[in-house]
């Protein structure tokens, strides 16, 4: 019978199953931002030469995901496009749950969702697991590259992750030629910041896209974003 899973069983049953997968370990998570322990449990399988798929959907990894992942043989990345769903998979066991495999939801977020034993559920933990082969199929696996080389390489070039400049929300507004106020709103309106008794926060999604709330300042909290931010991501909602 299917367990149901509150905020801390379901972090705690994901790392279970990490660490008990023996054959194959399948990560479907929109929001991709990995925490110490998982990355810990990830190399431990790695090490095994545990096949490992992870499937994301949500804006481009991080520098520092990238260097992580490319130095893992045996964990492969996939991108699908419009994913929403949330679903962890061993061979014994899956998880169907509101949890991103994101560090930010781990840590902030009230979760809920299910465990699904092979062995008591068994057509359930099938059609999930071929869920996940479909959604596997119609994903694009990346290419996990973050080369550096030496300066005097004439054979390679260099393909190094630019520093990203962040920039206070109003001057990324006078480059949209956008009030402060009306830029406001617009991050409000598409899931990047968020009001919560007055005060406005930074969201799971405004993370994802290199947003950043800074609380200590003598103007008072303020947001930041990358220098990129252009007019398309406030056409952006969260999944």
């Amino acid at each position: 019978m299917a367990k149901f899973l509150n905020t801390s069983a379901t972090n705690y049953f994901l790392e279970e199953l990490i660490k008990s997968a023996s054959e194959r370990l399948i990560l479907i998570s929109p929001f991709l931002k990995l925490n110490d322990r998982i990355k810990e449990l990830l190399e431990d399988k790695n090490r095994l030469k545990i096949d490992v798929r992870i499937i994301y959907g949500k804006s481009e990894l991080q520098p520092e995901e990238i260097n992580w992942l490319r130095s893992l043989d045996y964990v492969r990345t996939s991108f699908c496009k419009n994913l929403h769903a949330k679903c962890y998979l061993n061979e014994q066991g899956c998880i169907v749950t509101s949890l991103n495999l994101y560090e930010f939801s781990q840590v902030n977020n009230n979760e809920m969702g299910i465990y699904v034993d092979r062995t008591e559920d068994s057509q359930m933990y099938t059609d999930a697991f071929e869920e996940a082969q479909r959604i596997i199929r119609i994903s694009d696996e990346v290419r996990i590259s973050l080369e550096k080389v030496a300066p005097d390489s004439q054979d390679k070039k260099e393909e190094v992750p630019a520093s990203i400049e962040l920039l206070s929300s109003s001057k990324v507004a006078k480059r949209l030629n956008m009030s402060t106020d009306d830029f406001m709103e617009a991050l409000l309106k598409s899931g990047y910041i968020e009001d919560r008794d007055g005060q406005k926060y930074l969201t799971e999604l405004g993370q994802s896209i290199g947003g950043e709330h800074v609380q200590k300042s003598r103007f008072g909290p303020y947001f930041k974003w990358p220098s990129s931010f252009n007019s398309r991501l406030l056409n952006a909602t969260e999944d």
